[in-house]
């Protein structure tokens, strides 16, 4: 197949930050996504709904002349969030989901959850409402392995946190083992995960080749290789179940290349056209519509984007780097190619 044309698809889970950065950041996401689930792990991280409508009017006034894209907001949970905000956001009609990062677990998730029963009101109050609670699915216990933070958390919360609120709609962010993949498979259809290409595309060998290579770490991080193809299996499956969410996550090169580097990598750039490589990888190409343009939104209840996107099978190199603000930042596979592009109109 040489070309491939699909239903416009979203990004059900994106980082954008803010001023300068997000300015660099949008016109990669919006020239491929008509909506994008937007991450408020901001400093000050984006914990009310009237903080969640002054970051969406920056959103919209960054976004290019010429391109429809809608950010869907999302609200930090803390230990404090309340059953009241909770309301608000439910009636707010651009809130979509309320994310909970455990304390210190990624990037800007100091003032996270410390205990989960501490948030136990405002996750009540989001199942009586069907609002979405968007996990970032890792203990944060330090006698807990990195690489089996994701099985020891949904041990540990998870299923507890869904036997005691069994209507819950939850979403398993960035999923990256078979035990996440085998929890989300045996739970309810209230429950779904998104799933990222550098997980589809690479095992954790990935950062350590020819030496460290920072621009591949992320948390979670890249994980053996039966759970990268755990991963693909889900994807290709057909399950309404499982997403595109990209969990791109920009950072400046000096903060990934230092004595201790952010987590996060930096796929926006090449969005739609990763997940075109894995799927054919996994002869699975007509089956990307589905989980990049179709799954999403219908667990959302949102309706089908009305235009299309068309990629061609063409190889293209990604720039060593890209500018963002004063600083530059390092795609994934900078120097390097990308089987798949979009057919510009």
């Amino acid at each position: 197949m040489q070309t491939l044309t699909l239903t416009r698809p979203d990004d059900w889970h994106l980082h954008l930050r803010d001023g300068e950065a997000l300015a660099a950041v949008l016109p990669d996401t919006a020239r491929r996504f008509a909506r994008a689930m937007v991450m408020p792990n901001l400093k000050p991280p984006v914990r009310t709904v009237a903080e969640a409508a002054a970051y969406r009017q920056r959103i919209l006034a960054a976004r290019p002349a010429g391109l429809a894209f809608e950010p869907l907001m999302t609200l930090y949970l803390t230990d404090h969030t309340s059953v009241e905000e909770v309301a608000k956001a439910r009636r707010s009609g651009f809130v979509h989901a309320v994310k909970y990062y455990p304390a210190g677990a990624t990037t800007n998730s100091d003032l996270g959850v410390s205990r989960i029963e501490k948030a136990y009101p405002a996750i009540e109050a989001m199942a009586a409402q069907d609002l979405p609670l968007l996990v970032h699915g890792e203990a944060t216990d330090p006698a807990v392995d990195i690489f089996d933070r994701e099985a020891v958390f949904i041990d540990r919360v998870l299923t507890p946190l869904l036997d005691r609120y069994p209507k819950l709609k939850l979403v398993l962010e960035h999923v990256t083992t078979r035990q996440g993949i085998d929890f989300v498979r045996a739970a309810g259809a209230n429950v779904a995960a998104t799933i990222t290409a550098h997980h589809l595309l690479y095992n954790r060998n990935a950062m350590f080749k020819g030496g460290i290579r920072p621009h591949y770490y992320c948390l979670p991080v890249l994980k053996r290789e039966q759970h990268r193809q755990a991963l693909v299996d889900a994807a290709i499956s057909g399950s309404p179940k499982f997403f595109l969410g990209t969990d791109s996550a920009p950072h400046a090169r000096s903060a990934k290349e230092c004595g201790s580097g952010c987590a996060g990598i930096y796929t926006a750039h090449a969005g739609i056209e990763l997940y075109a490589e894995a799927f054919e990888a996994a002869a699975a190409l007509d089956k990307l519509e589905g989980f990049a343009s179709v799954f999403g939104a219908a667990f959302y209840g949102l309706a089908r984007n009305p235009d299309t996107l068309t990629l061609v099978r063409a190889a293209w190199d990604v720039p060593a780097d890209l500018d963002f603000g004063a600083g530059k930042l390092i795609p994934l596979r900078a120097g390097e190619a990308v089987n798949w592009k979009i057919l510009e109109s």
